[in-house]
Parts: structure tokens; sequence; C-alpha cells
């Protein structure tokens, strides 16, 4: 059982790192202190619903067309090692998810002080219309999951990855705020998501 979630974990909790513009906005409601147990949830439940989705709907297709399976899975490691040059290029460039946000490049930056209700409107679009969020849950962690016998604890690996990261994210900020407030330290972890998509990658070529 260990050997099937912690994978779907790790693999979770990999993805969830590289979506920059959803986890600057978190991070930003934590360290204000601004409507944070509802942002986290939302983003946690959000990420659960579609990974379900992702296993239930690949697992079949796979079990139906098992050719399917070997197209995603090489698909998904072309994706990985895409995820991971641009990550390696955030880091080389020495810029951050939460300083485009503090610009007003993502948007996160207009909701300061902002109501309850404006602030879930924010996070369900950060969450809901961004591409990389159906990439990363439906078609990554899906697809992945058929390569186990027990797909749905491989996917309960990546939702308690999702409401692990999400929360110890909002509610760690103000621990992190010293450390994310440079530059470098931002770049180091564009660096680690770099090479965990690459290794990533790699094991799925190498099936």
């Amino acid at each position: 059982m260990i050997s099937t979630f912690l994978p779907g974990f790790g693999l979770g909790f990999s993805l969830i790192l590289a979506i920059g513009a959803q986890n600057a906005f978190v991070l930003r409601q934590g360290l204000r202190g601004e409507h944070l147990l509802a942002v986290c949830l939302i983003c946690a439940v959000s990420d659960a619903v579609l990974i379900i989705a992702g296993v239930a709907g690949f697992g079949t297709l796979a079990r139906i067309y098992p050719m399917f399976e070997t197209v995603m899975r090489f698909g998904g490691a072309g994706f990985l090692l895409i995820y991971g040059a641009l990550a390696l290029r955030s880091a080389w460039c020495g810029t951050s998810a939460l300083e485009a946000a503090d610009t007003g490049k993502t948007g996160p930056g207009a909701t300061q002080g902002a109501t309850l209700g404006a602030t879930l409107a924010v996070v369900l679009a950060l969450t809901w219309l961004n591409p990389h969020v159906y990439l990363d849950t439906v078609v990554l962690i899906g697809s992945i999951s058929a390569q186990y016998d027990s797909r749905w604890l491989f996917g309960a690996g990546a939702v308690t990855a999702s409401f692990v990261f999400f929360f110890g994210l909002g509610y760690g900020a103000q621990v992190l705020q010293p450390v994310f407030a440079h530059p470098r330290a931002w770049a180091a972890l564009d660096l680690t998501i770099a090479l965990v998509m690459w290794m990533i990658a790699w094991r799925l070529i190498a099936m």
C-alpha cells in the first residue's frame, strides 16, 4: 500500500509546486491572514475533484484501449520535460511567482483587503481557468495512476498531497516569509521542481 500511496503523494506534491499563480495567491493570503481557511479548502477540494475524475476516467480507458496508456505515458513524460525546462528557466532568470503577483502580472495583487466573495472568485478563477491544473490532475495523474494495480490508492496519495500542501503553505506562510523574501529562495525552489519533473519523466520513459 505504501509503495502505491507514496508515489501518488510525491507526484501530486511536485505538480502542485509548479503551479505558480495559484500558490502565490495562497501564500499571499497566508501572509495577510485573510480568508485563509476558505482559500486553502477550495484549492484542495478542487484538486481532489479533478484527481478523482482523472483516476476514474483514465483507468477505464487504459483497460479498454491498452495503447492509450502508452501514448499518454510518453505524452506525460514530454509534458514533464517541458515543465521542468520552464522551471529551470524561471530559476535562471530569478523571477518568482510571488514577485509576479506583487507586480500585478497574474492578478492576485488586486485583491488586497477584498471581501470573502471577491477572494473566492479569484481563487476559483486561478484554479479552474488554469489549463495546467487539468493537465496535471486529470491527464497526468490520471494516466500515471493506470500503471498501478490500486490506482485509487495512488490517487488518494495525490489528493492527500493537495491538502497537505495548500494548508501547509497557507498556514505556514508566516514562517516562510523571511525565507521567500529573497529571490534566491524561489530560484532554489524552481530548480528543485525542474529536477523532480525530469526524474519523474525518466521513470515514465523507462517503464
